[in-house]
């Protein structure tokens, strides 16, 4: 049996055979003669530009949302409006939507610019209040209620976020059913304590109901104080520090937005508060706004309320929660949505 060798092809055949065969030259094409234009055919249906479809949805959205827009603005609109027309011809531009001479007579009046026959003159009702001293007992009141609240809240906040101590999770859901407690369930009981500690007509009465910790505002610092990395507290602590440190020297620091939405909110309900200064602080000593207005209105010298002074008096009442909510609106959205998402 003889062994069969497979031999490599030659080079030069290999060679050959990878350059293909060189083609002939194909002789020039003649010139083609030039072709008539063709009128422009129409495109076919499919390729044309479908027109976006108009969202229906959106719209009626968008008309839902201006819908309730205007009927929130308008009790606004109108006490701007009456509160800018002449007391005289009040009833007489009642269908108006704007008053034909502006006037700013009735903040004048309330502010004091007008003796009482000169109020009458204007067509007032001679009524008087104390707008200044109205105004800075609210502002006193605000800021220590606001004060106190959003200090004790943090703490409280802190500690159920952290600490652990028993009936911790049971406490913490006495606090959060406390926002389900109308208000008005505990006057009587707050007005017998204030009433035997001998507060009333004095700033402590005024503030002791509100000056503690209140359900929502450590339900919401909660939420944020567990967001924080674990990680920056034990740090601390293997430096030394104690809890009262971590919570003023790394806590706080990093809550400043949690604790100003708390701030604003808290500021903004005891601004507006009425029922409370009423019972207590009924004295012009220590009468907050609200209540001035209401007395205001219960002065009819002249047999009717002085309505367009009133609604003066309520335009300068509201101002300061505009300037709030312009100004800080977004952010306590924001940190609302931020804390109940935790």
């Amino acid at each position: 049996m003889s062994d069969t060798t497979t031999l490599p092809a030659p080079a030069v055949a290999r060679a050959d055979s990878a350059t293909p065969p060189a083609r002939p030259a194909h002789p020039a094409h003649p010139a083609h003669p030039a072709h008539p234009a063709h009128p422009a055919s129409p495109l076919p249906a499919t390729a044309t530009a479908r027109r976006p479809r108009l969202p229906w949805s959106r719209l009626a959205a968008w008309l839902v949302l201006a819908a309730l827009l205007t009927l929130t603005l308008a009790p606004f609109w109108m006490m701007l409006k009456t509160a800018l027309t002449p007391a005289a011809e009040l009833f007489a531009q009642s269908t108006r939507l704007w008053p034909e001479a502006p006037t700013l007579d009735n903040l004048r009046r309330v502010l004091g610019g007008m003796d009482a026959a000169q109020a009458i003159a204007a067509g007032g009702s001679g009524a008087r209040i104390d707008v200044g001293g109205a105004v800075v007992n609210s502002l006193l009141f605000t800021a220590v209620v606001v004060a106190l609240q959003t200090a004790s809240a943090a703490m409280a906040a802190y500690a159920f976020a952290r600490l652990r101590f028993p009936g911790r999770q049971a406490l913490f859901g006495l606090f959060v059913a406390s926002m389900m407690v109308p208000g008005v369930v505990t006057f009587i009981p707050n007005f017998i304590l204030i009433k035997d500690l001998g507060w009333l007509n004095t700033l402590p009465g005024l503030v002791a109901p509100f000056a503690l910790m209140q359900g929502f505002s450590v339900f919401f610092l909660r939420q944020f104080f567990l967001s924080i990395p674990r990680d920056l507290e034990e740090a601390a602590r293997l430096e030394g520090a104690g809890f009262w440190c971590i919570f003023l020297r790394i806590v706080l620091p990093l809550s400043t937005t949690p604790l100003a939405t708390i701030a604003v909110l808290t500021g903004i309900g005891m601004w507006n508060e009425f029922f409370w200064p009423s019972l207590v602080a009924r004295d012009e000593t220590w009468q907050v706004l609200p209540v001035a207005l209401q007395a205001f209105k219960s002065q009819t010298p002249q047999g009717q309320p002085d309505w367009s002074g009133l609604m003066a008096a309520a335009s300068l009442a509201v101002l300061p929660t505009l300037v709030l909510l312009l100004v800080l609106g977004r952010r306590v959205v924001e940190s609302v949505q931020f804390s109940g998402g935790k």
